[in-house]
């Protein structure tokens, strides 16, 4: 799938790797545990035992979830459409001795992922990347076994676009239309990567908003299960209006799912 929006997706993702973004850079030291923790496995009631299940890390390359799952004894497959994050992820599972593939492809055409049956669709945030969200769970749905899991983790609606940025001295200011698949964008937050006359250009990120109902319904007419929904939210009392911490206390910017792929209990 090559348009306009795939374009846009790999000469971004790119860019980030050049500039050694935050979610480009590899975890070289983790053991069992940290990888554990650093997944939230606890948290989202993921089973204790891993060994031998099959991953899928959708659009999430860059060597971190990867590697952290290779560890704790999965198959990994990484799907990613940036050449660079999937290096980054061969080299992570080659300093960690695991083993890991990786597959290069845009998230609404997995194809080449033809005949897999994966225990753990495992995907971090990219879905507002591409105009229709549904596209993407349809193409979830022909690669995850039966019975089995699809982590999603996206922007909260309700806030898309919206950041620290947009406090006006008594709150953070919706300015923005609640429809589907609404353009928006924004500064990358300053801890993403470095800034300086040096650095390498990074074009800002473009998102489209996806509704509720849209991400709800869209999952629930593929098949899937709600299992489990978490609001990411920050809890830091006293936090200076304006800042990252007091926006994440007001407006949870992120929401994270686990769906259970049921295709017996909607048959109709």
């Amino acid at each position: 799938m090559q348009d306009e929006v795939h374009r846009y997706n790999l000469e971004r993702w790119e860019a980030l790797v050049r500039a050694d973004a935050l979610f480009t850079r590899p975890m070289l030291g983790l053991d069992a545990g940290q990888a554990r923790a650093y997944l939230g496995l606890e948290r989202l009631g993921v089973p204790g035992d891993l060994s031998g299940a099959k991953v899928l890390c959708l659009a999430g390359g860059g060597g971190q979830q990867s590697v952290a799952f290779a560890l704790l004894g999965a198959e990994v497959t990484v799907f990613d459409i940036s050449a660079g994050q999937l290096e980054r992820d061969r080299l992570a599972a080659e300093h960690h001795g695991v083993a890991v593939r990786t597959v290069q492809g845009d998230m609404r055409d997995l194809s080449a992922l033809g005949g897999s049956s994966f225990d753990w669709v495992w995907h971090p945030y990219s879905l507002t990347f591409v105009p229709d969200c549904r596209v993407v769970f349809r193409e979830v749905a022909t690669v995850v076994r039966p019975g089995g899991h699809y982590y999603l983790m996206c922007a909260n609606p309700f806030f898309s676009g919206l950041t620290h940025h947009s406090w006006n001295g008594a709150g953070y200011l919706l300015s923005q239309p609640y429809i589907d698949e609404a353009v928006t964008s924004y500064e990358d937050q300053d801890w993403v990567y470095e800034r300086g006359p040096d650095a390498p250009a990074v074009a800002a990120p473009r998102e489209y908003r996806q509704t509720l109902d849209r991400v709800v319904n869209g999952l629930i007419g593929e098949g899937f299960l709600l299992r489990l929904l978490t609001e990411v939210r920050g809890d830091g009392p006293g936090a200076e209006p304006g800042t990252w911490a007091h926006f994440m206390g007001v407006a949870p910017p992120w929401l994270e799912f686990v769906w259970q792929y049921r295709p017996d209990t909607f048959a109709r």
